[in-house]
């Protein structure tokens, strides 16, 4: 099955340049072909090729379909790391895992303060089709540390190892469904005053595992986490 993303799918019966380059010239794709789309709000339009022309591909629509959202959802908040690749790597993995939210923002010790945030829309998009997904995450622009701390959820976590292993697993602190907020700190950690202003925003100190872990793989491991907490 091929997937292709057009976000006003019922009202433009056509795709994207980019997305019909893809369709027609990699693909080679042609008209009578069948072809699914999705506008990444959960509907999914499976469709037949009218005019397979690599700038602008046409599609009749023959059948639409509404896929019911999880009860759950699943919002991350990291402090992009340095190396844009890895930042990358970390929203393709969280896309094809399932995440319905990614903020990113800026800590004390972070060391990258600037984002292409559609260049990570583009990745988000191409994860979805590949995961057969019909829902979009949200990608937010950069933010400071001050308003990730005021994003709604019905429950907040802030990842960190403390030295006197205190803080409780993830998966014992949360429970399933509403929104889940988990805080994803930089290569350095979280500041003193950053942690100290999280738990006196409502944010629950929660671990990941015993050992020390790269940003992209703790955020990665807590949306896998969540989704276990919901799925068992």
């Amino acid at each position: 099955m091929h997937l292709f993303y057009q976000p006003d799918a019922g009202a433009f019966p056509f795709l994207s340049e980019e997305e019909s380059r893809h369709c027609v010239k990699t693909l080679r794709l042609t008209k009578g072909d069948s072809i699914d789309v999705t506008d990444g709000r959960g509907s999914r339009y499976k469709s037949v090729i009218e005019t397979a022309d690599p700038r602008r591909c046409t599609f009749r629509i023959q059948e639409t379909t509404t896929e019911i959202p999880r009860p759950y959802r699943i919002h991350l908040a990291v402090a992009p790391t340095k190396n844009s690749d890895r930042i990358e790597w970390l929203v393709e993995k969280t896309v094809e895992l399932g995440i319905d939210h990614l903020s990113f923002f800026v800590s004390k010790h972070s060391e990258r303060r600037l984002l292409k945030i559609d260049r990570l829309e583009k990745i988000a998009v191409a994860a979805m089709k590949q995961s057969l997904q019909l829902f979009l995450p949200v990608i937010d622009p950069l933010l400071d540390f001050a308003s990730v701390l005021t994003q709604p959820a019905d429950q907040r976590f802030i990842a960190h190892l403390p030295e006197d292993g205190s803080a409780a697993p993830l998966w014992k602190s949360a429970r399933p469904g509403g929104t889940t907020l988990v805080l994803i700190g930089p290569e350095g950690d979280f500041a003193k005053p950053e942690l100290d202003s999280a738990l006196s925003s409502g944010f629950s100190m929660a671990t990941l595992g015993a050992t020390r872990l790269r940003t992209e793989t703790a955020a990665l491991a807590a949306c896998h986490t969540l989704h276990l907490i919901n799925t068992i």
